[in-house]
């Protein structure tokens, strides 16, 4: 103990160990004998107090984070808990663990929410952001107002406005975002708006025509109904079933017929899927009817 003493640093004493001492001095009953002992004990109890807390200062781990390259060439490290905001002239590049990396456009803001064997965890608050991972699924989240952008071993962009909303494209693999309860699996080569009251929208390819894309906008965040629908089934080629997968369970129970019909026009339906069961909307049959129109996408 008298080691670690020596190097102690000067501390100040906690307000209330003095406000006791007052008290007892003001006492006109005071005993000096049990003054004297309350003092010692109150006295050895900071000195305690203060080595121990010396000795976890110099002895706990570094807070878990990620390396920090600027484009000036600058580098440190973020920390968890911690927020990077770069300018409207500055880059840096986070470095993901050993799974990847994070580029930060200029004007963005994001903060540290995990750096951990399993969970790296990224807030995306507002600005741009491309990511580059190579993980197993759901090892890597970007938070956002309106979603958590979850990694299934790919490569992304992600935008946030002031307001929460954003666009998440992939690039490679898939990337599912989710919401209170809301998915939307978005692979290679197609996008997906979110909105912060909202969450994810539905996905479409980027070579979509610019009237589907619209149609959806509509459905997903502006009370779009019958007639955005009908344009999204018009507009609709067979790597958009896609987006009408999607559809199928977020239109009004009156429209699943129809988004259900378009599909298996498109894409006849395989004899390993129910009909019935994909209108009632079961989750294993659903699941199964994706697996195999993906190999459309």
């Amino acid at each position: 103990m008298s080691d670690e003493l020596k190097d102690l640093p000067l501390a100040k004493a906690p307000d209330a160990i003095w406000a006791r001492i007052e008290a007892e001095l003001d006492s006109p009953k005071r005993a000096p004998a049990r003054f004297g002992l309350a003092l010692r004990w109150t006295l050895a109890g900071a000195t305690v107090f203060a080595v121990a807390f010396t000795v976890w200062v110099r002895t706990r781990p570094p807070k878990a984070g990620w390396d920090v390259t600027r484009n000036d060439g600058s580098k440190g490290k973020i920390a968890v808990g911690d927020w990077l905001e770069t300018g409207a002239a500055s880059e840096a590049t986070l470095t993901v663990g050993d799974i990847g990396t994070v580029r930060v456009q200029p004007n963005t803001r994001v903060r540290l929410e995990a750096a951990q064997p399993g969970e790296q965890r990224l807030k995306l608050a507002r600005g741009d952001i491309s990511a580059t991972v190579t993980a197993p699924p759901r090892l890597f989240i970007v938070d956002t107002p309106a979603s958590a952008a979850v990694d299934l071993g790919c490569a992304y962009t992600m935008h946030a406005d002031e307001d929460g909303n954003g666009l998440l494209r992939v690039t490679l693999g898939w990337v599912s975002l989710e919401w209170a309860g809301r998915a939307s699996l978005v692979p290679a080569g197609a996008s997906c708006r979110t909105h912060a009251k909202i969450g994810p929208g539905t996905p479409y390819f980027d070579d979509a025509s610019e009237a589907l894309q619209e149609a959806l906008k509509q459905i997903d965040f502006e009370n779009g109904g019958e007639p955005a629908l009908e344009v999204a089934l018009n507009e609709s080629r067979v790597r958009d079933t896609l987006t009408l997968w999607h559809l199928l369970s977020r239109v009004a129970p009156v429209d699943r017929q129809r988004v259900f019909q378009r599909m298996v026009e498109l894409v006849p339906l395989p004899q390993t899927v129910s009909a019935d069961k994909a209108l009632q909307l079961d989750p294993e049959t659903l699941k199964l009817w994706r697996e195999e129109l993906a190999w459309k996408w």
